[in-house]
């Protein structure tokens, strides 16, 4: 009921216009978005590293309508691969491919993906495809296997309530990817997605086996003991080397399991999403968990005894 009520207002401007008005002036959005530029994200991913975190920066924003936008875009992504080289820093990029023209062209969205994972191999870093909505994910596949066959660093996305990801997997094997197995966190009919969190669950903990098998390298992206609990015992009981999987969790939520897993001596890379076109990412973010939205709601209800200029 919460989650589909936060989804419903992250579709009304007047909502999510106050909340971006406020959100980085007063800090409560800081949580979760490391700020609107990239020097934001780039301090942030300096912390991260000084605490023995690799980063994936993530340039929010979906759906570009023109060429023109495609190109811009493009060209920004590969401004965050030099900057993330330029500091020495540890860390990768995430790509939106509707970032990139899919929505109206999949041969240009092909070529700046191509473009930009060039870019990358030559400074010796990575590119990861997010996966969006499900209308997105065979086109989105596809591109990801033209794209890595060339550049086998190019990671990928998957989303675990999809009822297809099991044989997409399986599909992807051969090339040994990269995987970056999530939960799923886009609105999707019960034919396309299940519904219930046991039965998500139930869904991650198989992919999770099966991506630890010795054929991918997987990146456990999740906030949920249970799942992280099931991970680490598979781990244990392989004798999986620490150098051939990796745990990805987001900038700012559960930091204390951030630091757990790091201090087990697993590799964490944090997902660091920034820009200015923050608010409908940030209110997905606090559908998730409601411990979310209390933190919110303390920082909304402080905020509103505090002098406005």
């Amino acid at each position: 009921m919460l989650r589909n009520a936060i989804f419903w207002l992250s579709t009304k401007k007047s909502v999510t216009r106050v909340i971006a008005e406020r959100g980085m002036r007063y800090g409560f959005a800081r949580r979760f978005i490391a700020g609107e530029s990239l020097e934001d994200a780039l301090a942030a991913s300096k912390e991260l590293n000084r605490e023995s975190r690799a980063v994936s920066l993530n340039h929010l924003g979906e759906n570009v309508s023109t060429a023109g936008q495609a190109r811009q875009v493009s060209e920004s992504y590969i401004s965050m691969l030099r900057a993330l080289d330029r500091e020495t820093l540890d860390g990768n990029i995430s790509i939106k491919l509707t970032q990139l023209g899919l929505d109206f062209d999949a041969g240009l969205c092909q070529a700046y993906a191509r473009e930009i994972a060039a870019d990358a191999a030559a400074m010796g870093r990575s590119v990861e495809m997010d996966m969006e909505g499900a209308a997105y994910t065979e086109k989105t596949l596809s591109i990801f296997e033209a794209v890595q066959r060339e550049f086998a660093d190019t990671g990928l996305a998957i989303q675990a309530y999809l009822h297809r990801t099991a044989d997409d997997v399986e599909r992807l094997a051969p090339l040994k990817p990269k995987l970056r197995l999530v939960k799923g966190a886009y609105r999707e009919p019960p034919s396309v997605a299940v519904q219930k969190k046991s039965q998500v669950d139930e869904n991650y903990a198989k992919l999770a086996a099966t991506l630890l098998d010795g054929r991918f390298f997987p990146a456990i992206a999740t906030h949920d003991v249970a799942m992280l609990d099931h991970a680490r015992a598979i781990i244990r009981e392989r004798k999986i080397p620490a150098d051939k999987y990796e745990f990805q969790m987001i900038y700012g939520i559960r930091r204390d399991l951030q630091a757990q897993i790091r201090g087990q001596g697993h590799a964490l890379r944090i997902y660091v999403p920034f820009g200015t076109e923050w608010c409908p990412y940030f209110m997905r973010r606090l559908s998730e968990r409601p411990a979310n939205c209390l933190f919110i709601v303390r920082n909304l209800v402080a905020e509103s005894f505090r002098p406005h200029p």
